[in-house]
């Protein structure tokens, strides 16, 4: 019986262990394969990475990979498998408000993917300031990687206005030697760093709780806010009451334990209600086709969804564009 239900979380071990392997060999090697080279995945469950698991095995997992979580919120592999072992409810309701939104429902059918090998960099870097576009470029430039170095280390990299910040389509070095020229690269989140579904059984649903996951990021460019804590855990209040998800839910309650005193009146008296109000009455944000909405003003956007402007809305972004 043991065996049995030990079977999940050995394959993720084992997945974990293969991600591990990787990241090291990315140590020696730029980029794992090409922009366009397409993955052959072999697979015996409804979609490829999928692991069968029955109820008292997800119950297992949600309370191991919770107890995981808690110890270290930056365990992105745990947070992700809470919420695919806690929202199956809340995904139901979820497909359901897609299907009855007519933009909702072409997502559902057309299964769009937001990759950066998806994204078109240079129209986004030439769409002018405000636009969602280019608003969410500059989520990229402050979140992606910083470049030290005094040439491109790679030719399909972007270099944006010599600030020798580039965008790279895979997993970055931490130390990279070009033709003699040193890059020290700080590995942060990436649109193509989530974590791909293993544990919902059902494909459709499996979808949708990718689709959240690729439009985490997109959220901080809507609601303006910066991916520091105090910026997470508002973005947290506005996906638990829009979303419904119970990882949400509990990391918008225990968010705040890491904040300082300054922070926690911050959200307390304006970001939290904010993203709570804003969270309840906007459309659902995962029935929006952003990859068609770039050239739209990122405030008509805001206000087509029912989403108020940030009561904070110095974002690191902001504060960039201020000092240069």
């Amino acid at each position: 019986m043991w065996q049995r239900l030990s079977i999940p979380i050995i394959r993720l071990n084992q997945t974990q262990s293969y991600l591990t392997s990787k990241w090291f060999k990315a140590l020696l090697v730029h980029r794992l394969f090409t922009s366009g080279a397409e993955l052959t995945y072999s697979y015996d469950g409804l979609y490829p990475g999928h692991i069968q698991t029955t109820s008292f095995q997800k119950a297992l997992l949600a309370v191991g990979s919770g107890v995981a979580a808690l110890q270290d919120p930056y365990r992105h592999d745990m947070v992700a498998v809470l919420g695919e072992t806690t929202g199956h409810l809340a995904l139901i309701n979820l497909r359901e408000r897609m299907k009855n939104d007519p933009e909702g429902h072409m997502i559902l059918t057309e299964r769009p993917r937001i990759r950066l090998s998806t994204l078109d960099l240079e129209k986004m870097a030439s769409l002018p300031d405000e636009s969602f576009g280019r608003e969410y470029l500059r989520f990229l430039e402050d979140n992606v990687c910083l470049c030290l170095c005094s040439t491109n280390p790679n030719p399909g990299c972007i270099c944006e206005h010599k600030s020798h910040l580039f965008l790279v389509d895979e997993m970055s070095l931490i130390f990279f030697f070009w033709g003699g020229g040193f890059a020290t690269w700080l590995q942060k989140v990436t649109p193509d760093s989530r974590a791909e579904v293993k544990f919902v059984d059902n494909e459709e649903l499996a979808y949708i709780m990718l689709r959240y996951r690729e439009v985490h990021d997109l959220l901080h460019t809507l609601l303006g806010m910066p991916t520091n804590m105090l910026g997470e855990v508002a973005v947290k209040w506005f996906e638990a009451a829009q979303t419904g998800l119970p990882m949400c839910a509990l990391g918008a309650l225990l968010g705040p334990l890491r904040l300082n005193a300054s922070r926690l009146q911050s959200l307390f008296t304006s970001l939290g209600p904010w993203a709570l109000q804003n969270g309840r009455r906007a459309r659902c944000v995962l029935s929006v086709f952003y990859e068609r909405r770039w050239e739209q003003n990122l405030e008509d956007l805001r206000r087509e969804l029912n989403i108020e402007p940030p009561p904070l809305t110095q974002s690191a972004s902001n504060k960039r564009r201020t000092q240069t």
